[in-house]
């Protein structure tokens, strides 16, 4: 008996490690039930002919899986009056009976682990212990404390319905004669049982899997999740400040359509200040379409005393390099004589540089030109 006990408590340390080790939500009452029945066939285990003596035995069970490894139940045998065994045969329909508790380890899910879902064909190892009962006709009944240890070969073949193959031995824990005073396993005191049964799972069959929980992993969502809150926090606060702007530009529109229309006159000084005289090619002579432009230039400078003018001569690329060299300083040079000797401009008024070859415009013919930047001294 205590090498029982010590088997089934470490049987029972063993599933609670393994049930640790695995991350299975944690069932309700209500559910992994199971009901079974089975018949088959009891005989003593021996001293007795194993076929001459054996004989029907039907049975009961009901039982919870508490994790995928281990489960509990009850359950009871009764063996069937059809033959005489150990003594007078029974006046009952029944030559004995067996009720009691029993723990069951389902060995692949203990070694091979659970993978949220039964196995077609697994194997278990039950133990229990409990009340058992003979009928006899010449003796009074006898009552007799009992044990029994088996296997369980379970075929899975749906999620509701198991049929099982179970062969077991049940021990009749009393002793007999005045020198043995406790109880032992007694192969003499034995039956050998062999059922096949059918059991059908209620409340569900499953043990739902989970992802185990991680400190880590939560501590590095919530700053996952307070980065977010302080990137919402942020966005709100722009978008404060921009219908902050938004309002105040909308106010600003609705005072400028308020206001009446306003005339502005603006001064480009840069058409007013440049004046661009043009050459023939190979020229540097002022010709009569260009006079007036001479007289536009002139005519600024007396109407401003303290004016000045800086002539700037340019040639096109036609022609030798150094010969438009010439004829760009030449060109600044026929402006200036124009000014001082027609209009009688003052020479410390008047700046004339040759500037060589012009690139200002596309049209070539174009950079054959003086170009007179006016100074207002102002």
């Amino acid at each position: 008996m205590k090498k029982m006990l010590l088997t089934a408590a470490l049987a029972i340390s063993a599933v609670s490690a393994a049930s640790a080790q695995e991350a299975i939500a944690t069932p309700k009452f209500t559910d992994n039930w199971s009901l079974g029945i089975k018949g088959g066939v009891t005989t003593p285990l021996i001293n007795h002919p194993f076929f001459g003596d054996m004989r029907a035995i039907v049975g009961l069970n009901l039982d919870k899986q508490i994790t995928p490894v281990f489960k509990v139940g009850a359950e009871g045998m009764f063996g069937i009056n059809t033959s005489r065994v150990r003594g007078p045969q029974s006046s009952t329909a029944f030559d004995d009976s067996y009720v009691g508790m029993y723990g069951a380890v389902n060995l692949f899910n203990l070694f091979g682990g659970y993978d949220c879902s039964w196995r077609p064909f697994d194997i278990e190892v039950v133990a229990g212990g409990g009340w058992g009962h003979r009928f006899e006709t010449r003796t009074k009944d006898r009552n007799f404390f009992a044990t029994r240890a088996g296997l369980n070969f379970n075929f899975n073949v749906s999620d509701d319905v198991t049929i099982s193959l179970s062969p077991s031995v049940i021990w009749d824990m009393t002793t007999r004669g005045a020198e043995q005073s406790s109880a032992a396993y007694n192969a003499d005191m034995a039956n050998f049982n062999f059922t096949a049964g059918v059991a059908y799972h209620f409340g569900g069959r499953s043990f739902d899997c989970v992802q185990p929980y991680n400190q880590a992993e939560v501590d590095a969502l919530n700053g996952t999740i307070n980065d977010l809150r302080g990137m919402v926090d942020a966005q709100a606060a722009e978008n404060a400040a921009l219908a902050a702007t938004s309002a105040d530009l909308a106010a600003q529109l609705e005072a400028c359509r308020a206001q009446g229309p306003k005339v502005i006159k603006e001064v480009d000084n840069k058409l007013t200040s440049v004046r661009y005289i043009f050459f023939k090619i190979g020229s540097y002579n002022i010709g009569a379409d260009q006079q007036p432009n001479v007289e536009m230039i002139a005519a600024y400078l007396n109407n401003h005393p303290g004016s000045k003018v800086v002539i700037k001569g340019y040639a096109s690329k036609d022609g030798p390099e150094d010969l438009n060299i010439r004829l760009a300083n030449n060109r600044a040079q026929a402006v200036k004589d124009a000014l001082m000797k027609r209009y009688k401009i003052p020479a410390s008024r008047i700046v004339a540089e040759g500037c060589g070859i012009g690139e200002m415009f596309e049209e070539e013919s174009w950079n054959r030109v003086a170009i007179c930047i006016l100074d207002s001294g102002k």
